[in-house]
């Protein structure tokens, strides 16, 4: 039987773990979407192709992620959608339009697709800049200020960047020739700008958040905030010069960008997680105060236990199963 105080911390622990990998399967076609170009169709359709087989279903981990939080910390759920009430709906109208967008430039004539492209790269624009805003909010703690609202859209950029970095990875991974250089141009520009957007945070968060600021500089906590964004920043210039290099003789190494990028994604999240356990709300509600009763916490951990496992079955299963290189699209 597991113990009533750690059912809080399994649910956090569900929803953290949702969280990160929707950041890093939905953020890289959400990359791919914010790079499509258009000006070039071959590039565009091969890019489509490239995400076609996974996109929808990476955003079953946001579905995850938000039920859980609903499910679980009832409390928290309303504050948090509350406070980002318009964000997340204008994030939701990115993904519808992406959606209307990816079905369309399949059936319209070829002349009318170029119209449905640029709908496309707007919806994954507007989605990857909401919610890098949404999280600058989160990160202030839902102040109303001109400090938290500059804070939210430097996140936004941030975030934007960040997305187009593990895009243009995955591209590197997906694709060869002429779209293989130009995704390791396009991440070499994202990685500098991530680079400087980590930096600004690790900088601003500590000054803006007493608690993160004590956190960061108590031992033996300090060496931990240490080690997270230094290993991050050596992953980037690692992956710099790396991409400075590429491609490679047979496409050696192509995957390292994109296995670089995830390492940094979950280093970065790590790290939020770390400066503000146990707050699911920062400064208002720990995961204990906003935890739903154990019996309920104790009943939906048999659904969740029980549907965690095919979803993670099913992600494990596309991905081997269209792994590879991309082919060139055919709706044929």
């Amino acid at each position: 039987m597991i113990p009533d105080s750690y059912l809080p911390i399994i649910f956090a622990s569900l929803m953290a773990l949702s969280v990160i990998v929707y950041a890093i399967l939905d953020g890289y076609d959400l990359g791919v979407g914010i790079l499509l170009p258009l000006d070039n169709d071959q590039h565009s359709d091969k890019m489509i192709a490239s995400i076609g087989p996974f996109w929808d279903a990476n955003e079953t981990w946001l579905v995850l992620a938000v039920g859980l939080l609903l499910i679980a910390f009832p409390s928290a759920h309303n504050v948090i959608l509350k406070e980002l009430y318009i964000p997340s709906a204008i994030m939701l109208v990115g993904l519808i339009l992406r959606g209307v967008a990816f079905d369309f430039r399949a059936k319209v004539a070829q002349t009318d697709k170029h119209r449905w492209n640029q709908v496309f790269k707007v919806g994954s624009i507007v989605a990857s800049a909401s919610q890098g805003y949404m999280l600058g909010c989160f990160v202030m703690g839902f102040e109303s200020s001109s400090y938290a609202v500059a804070f939210s859209l430097l996140s936004a950029l941030g975030v934007t960047c960040a997305y187009a970095l593990i895009g243009s990875s995955w591209l590197i991974l997906k694709t060869s020739d002429d779209l293989q250089l130009h995704a390791i141009r396009w991440a070499k520009l994202a990685g500098k700008i991530s680079f400087v957007g980590i930096l600004s945070v690790c900088i601003v968060n500590p000054l803006i958040n007493p608690l993160v600021y004590e956190r960061w500089i108590s031992a033996p906590f300090i060496y931990l905030a240490a080690v997270i964004p230094m290993t991050s920043f050596a992953l980037l210039l690692a992956g710099y010069f790396i991409l400075k290099r590429l491609p490679f003789e047979n496409d050696r190494g192509c995957w390292l960008p994109f296995l670089m990028t995830m390492l940094v994604f979950v280093l970065c999240f790590s790290g939020l997680a770390f400066s503000f356990y146990p707050y699911v709300v920062p400064g208002q509600l720990t995961i204990f105060e906003a935890a739903s009763a154990p019996e309920s916490l104790r009943f939906i951990l048999y659904g969740a236990v029980f549907v965690l496992p095919f979803i993670l079955a099913y992600t494990v299963f596309s991905y081997r199963v269209f792994w590879g290189k991309t082919k060139d699209l055919n709706y044929y």
